[in-house]
């Protein structure tokens, strides 16, 4: 983390990511005076100014003194947000945690190669974000360095070997908190069916969910092999399994992250031929 406390850092858009990311870095010790967010909504700088962080509606003023600049804006907005500040970037290395846009996109927009491409996930919100990255052989290892510490402020980083795998990550982590989620509903909504108090159903799952979690993280056992553990022959917890498999639920999972890798891969398609 020493490198990048004395990195001077921009956001272009305020927005949860950036707020979590910011949030991370001061607690790791980057000293709020060296982040400058750059945001057009009133509300969301007032936000941020009680993180005693520099704020401004000017984004060709929030990069001039900038080391790092993170770009955080909505897709749909990328081309109008860097068309006016192309050439603007020189000795500034690129952090884009923009859906869709591919490095291609950002270089041609900025003017800078040394772009590092992010997809990150919401759990960062909670400093628990899981970052798939990548960048071209163009982006030299003390830059690498520095993206993997602003990300790692927020969870878990990794380094993806081709663009084509940002697609992947983004249906495997940036998709998968909300196929969780529903998976909780569902466990929620059986145990309502059978009784049990509302928040009574949904404690249980909750705390369900973080355990298996925490035991998957910190077992030397894989998954299945944790699955395995816990399945009693005859038992309840085969019972249930026995369902799944006869309903194909793996493999409709394994369907389902597919496609949204598929739509990713045109989503950034759709976002290129937006701001040719």
């Amino acid at each position: 983390m020493s490198a990048v406390l004395n990195c001077n850092i921009t956001f272009i858009g305020g927005g949860n990511m950036a707020q979590a990311l910011i949030g991370g870095l001061i607690s790791r010790g980057l000293p709020a005076t060296r982040i400058t967010v750059s945001d057009p909504v009133e509300e969301i700088r007032q936000l941020l100014l009680e993180k005693d962080v520099h704020v401004t509606d000017n984004n060709v003023a929030a990069i001039k003194d900038a080391d790092i600049v993170v770009l955080a804006v909505k897709p749909q907005v990328l081309g109008l947000v860097l068309k006016p500040l192309q050439g603007l970037f020189d000795g500034k290395l690129i952090i884009s945690i923009v859906a869709g846009a591919e490095i291609k996109t950002i270089s041609a927009l900025t003017g800078n190669d040394r772009v590092v491409r992010v997809m990150p996930n919401t759990p960062a919100l909670v400093q628990t974000g899981a970052h798939g990255i990548f960048a071209y052989d163009v982006v030299e290892a003390k830059d690498r360095e520095l993206a993997t510490q602003v990300l790692a402020a927020t969870g878990l980083t990794i380094w993806v070997n081709s663009e084509a795998q940002v697609d992947a990550v983004t249906a495997v982590s940036g998709s998968g908190p909300a196929y969780f989620f529903y998976m909780m509903e569902s466990m929620i909504r059986a145990g309502k069916n059978m009784g049990l108090d509302e928040k009574v159903a949904t404690a249980l799952t909750l705390q369900t969910a973080l355990g298996a979690a925490q035991m998957a993280i910190t077992s030397s056992n894989s998954p299945s092999e944790l699955r395995k553990n816990v399945t009693s022959p005859n038992g309840t917890t085969q019972a249930a399994l026995e369902v799944f498999d006869r309903a194909q639920i793996s493999q409709n999972i394994q369907t389902a992250l597919a496609t949204a890798q598929k739509r990713s891969q045109e989503l950034a398609q759709e976002l290129s031929d937006s701001i040719k």
